[in-house]
């Protein structure tokens, strides 16, 4: 691939809900940039963007994938992001590095959870949108109705760019209203037409009103506009490219990318009208990792080299590690430095991608995006730089996991592997966390959702060839007593020769604190100062398992009041032994059980705010507050048990159709119900017996 230069680039995120088309319309740019000989299909599982074996065999992407194609002197970067809400760190991501976006719209489903979530993306990034309505050729497809929807939902700045002439049911020409032409297609290149009679009306009637934003680009445009004269075409381009950059116009444009129709029309609408790196932005802001301090760099070539990396692909082989020069430009067989592992790497080939498809390039210029292999201390979120000029830049900012499942080894022995497999899809993918928990002795993996969870099992299994299944993690849960009580553990034991004699007196009650309190009490030496800490040792050894259902037991006070022991017999074990028998008594100390209670924040539309605090109540919670965020969303806070959470992010997404999401922290231990703590302490007692 020939190296492009900043100005010749355009970074376009592919966004929208679930099965919207994304994939199938990169597959018909790739055929029409000629990248490819023939269009795949999703349902086939041959397209070049869905080339894990995940999306192949799901037949819906699960990650992002870079695109790169070359259209008319211009590099498009195009990045297809998945639609279901368990992969939205990879719409994180993608988002982040990305100048524009191109958000798919189908015909016949039209505005959905997955359209808004990405227009709303958009306006916090400031990045420019262009609407595409996809699948016209389906049945009910209805280009009116969307553009409605469309209209309805994100405002009056949402303007079609083109009106569709069907033929039956099929995209048979469009009106194009910049060129105020319209544009039949042959052999799916497009051929200049006469706009026909039914629709001129309307053509005429939406480029008055498209007119309006295009004025409102410059002056000059705006006193042409009053005084009623024509735009020339070349003002037309200009005031509406910088309309859309400037988003004040989202233009909707419509395709059938299955019969490859609409796709050239949409290319010269990115490389027109899109940004590139230059026009976005003009400094790119770093911190100096050695002072602290704020940087701003110039986001040309001019400036010294940074690259975050966005995404790192990971397997049995290696990885791969994708990322975007922010600043500067960067040349093949270059050694730049990371700061936050603080190593040098070494960076000697310097691909392109295009799906899994590697291309050699010689030089990477600022805004492009490109792939290296074999770093080794560089993860996602990096920053790579000059060893001379070091500089970390903002980072992506994912989801945080909150779904949280015990995995559990289909074999005895492989739980090294599976750590080590684990160790790398998180390297791979920041939106999963695993860990090996010590209390409850389970390998315990976080996620965003069930759909997540089990392509994280199947990874582990076709990438690193060790099988797991999942179960519901444990819960936490602590013991506490909660009266005041002396007891006595009396350890004598004569078997032949030396015995074993250990008699303390201890005085068991509750204090504020989680640790175990010991303290010393004794007159006249009836237990010696030598056994003291044998005695601290043997209670230290028991608090790690209450008397109720052998669940740590926090905020006990022990005092050492009395006891005896024998001049031959006595010795630190018995003493120990007898703590322990000592500790036995506290199911007289009126022992109760303790959950972990999170705070939680639940960020909704507001028509949800009272399901919500609903199912709260009846998930044993509290709700503190509601925020009222605006744009129709507020935040509802609140107190919930851990284990009514477990898998609150699935429930969550079926209350609010997906347009929920919940931050939670831990908050404090409460006790729990007399009937809930029953069936744990019962659940506890069968897991012992087996």
């Amino acid at each position: 691939m020939k190296n492009y230069t900043t100005e010749q680039i355009r970074n376009v995120c592919l966004l929208g809900h679930g099965g919207s088309g994304k994939t199938s319309l990169a597959e018909a740019i790739l055929y029409r940039c000629k990248h490819i000989d023939r269009i795949g299909k999703v349902t086939d599982g041959n397209t070049v963007s869905d080339y894990d074996a995940e999306e192949i065999k799901r037949k819906f992407s699960v990650s992002s994938s870079l695109l790169a194609c070359e259209w008319k002197g211009v590099k498009i970067n195009l990045l297809d992001t998945p639609g279901f809400f368990d992969y939205e760190g990879e719409v994180a991501a993608a988002l982040k590095v990305s100048g524009s976006a191109v958000i798919c719209v189908p015909a016949k489903n039209g505005v959905e959870v997955g359209t808004e979530k990405a227009v709303k993306r958009c306006r916090e990034l400031g990045l420019s949108v262009i609407f595409v309505v996809t699948k016209m050729d389906e049945e009910n497809a209805d280009y009116a109705r969307v553009l409605s929807e469309l209209k309805e939902a994100f405002g009056k700045n949402v303007q079609p760019a083109q009106l569709p002439i069907m033929e039956g049911k099929k995209l048979k020409a469009f009106a194009d209203l910049v060129d105020n032409k319209a544009y039949e297609y042959t052999d799916a290149a497009p051929v200049a037409m006469e706009i026909p009679a039914s629709i001129k009306d309307d053509v005429d009637a939406t480029w008055e009103e498209l007119k309006e934003y295009i004025a409102e680009t410059s002056e000059d445009l705006m006193n042409k506009f009053f005084e009623g004269e024509e735009f020339t075409h070349e003002e037309l381009v200009t005031g509406f490219t910088a309309a859309v950059r400037a988003g004040s116009v989202m233009p909707v444009m419509c395709s059938s990318a299955i019969n490859n129709v609409g796709i050239g029309v949409i290319l010269d609408a990115i490389a027109t009208y899109m940004p590139s790196p230059l026009d976005r932005l003009d400094t790119v802001h770093a911190i100096n990792p050695e002072t602290g301090e704020d940087m701003e760099l110039p986001a040309n070539d001019d400036g010294p080299f940074t690259a975050l990396v966005y995404k790192t692909v990971s397997d049995q082989f290696g990885k791969q590690t994708m990322f975007r020069v922010c600043s500067g430009c960067l040349k093949g067989d270059t050694t730049v430095y990371n700061p936050r592992s603080g190593k040098q790497e070494r960076l000697s080939s310097l691909y392109s991608l295009r799906g899994k498809n590697k291309e050699p390039v010689t030089e990477l210029h600022c805004g492009d995006f490109g792939c290296v292999t074999k770093l080794v201390a560089t993860s996602t979120n990096d920053t790579l730089c000059e060893i001379n000029k070091p500089a970390v830049l903002d980072k992506i900012v994912f989801p945080i996991p909150n779904m949280r499942m015990a995995a559990v080894a289909a074999s005895r022995g492989d739980e090294e592997k599976i750590g080590v497999g684990f160790a790398r899809i998180m390297e791979e993918d920041p939106t999963f966390k695993y860990e090996n928990n010590a209390e409850t002795h389970q390998m315990v993996i976080y996620g965003l959702g069930d759909q997540h969870m089990d392509v994280i099992v199947s990874k582990l299994k076709n990438k690193f060839g060790v099988s797991v299944s999942l179960a519901e993690a444990k819960v936490p849960y602590r013991e506490k007593i909660k009266k005041k009580i002396k007891v006595q553990g009396k350890h004598k034991k004569q078997s032949g020769g030396h015995g074993q004699y250990g008699d303390v007196w201890i005085e068991f009650e509750p204090h504020e604190g989680d640790e175990l309190v010991f303290q010393e009490n004794v007159f006249g030496g009836s237990v010696p100062k030598q056994y003291f800490p044998a005695v601290e040792k043997g209670l230290q050894d028991c608090v790690k398992k209450g008397v109720l259902a052998g669940y740590p037991m926090i905020g006990l006070k022990a005092t050492l009041v009395d006891g005896s022991y024998h001049d031959v017999d006595s010795n630190e074990m018995s003493f120990k032994v007898a703590a322990s028998l000592a500790y036995k008594q506290l199911t007289g100390a009126n022992p109760v059980l303790l959950e972990p209670v999170l705070h939680i924040e639940v960020t909704v539309p507001t028509d949800n705010q009272g399901d919500i605090m609903g199912d709260m109540n009846k998930r044993r919670g509290r709700v503190i507050g509601v925020d009222q965020l605006g744009d129709g969303m507020c935040c509802v806070i609140g107190e919930v048990p851990e284990s009514e959470v477990m898998k609150y992010a699935t429930d969550l997404r079926a209350m609010t159709q997906g347009r929920g999401s919940y931050t939670t922290n831990f908050e404090r231990y409460e006790e729990v119900p007399p009937f809930q703590a029953q069936k744990i302490i019962a659940a506890a007692e069968k897991e012992n017996e087996e």
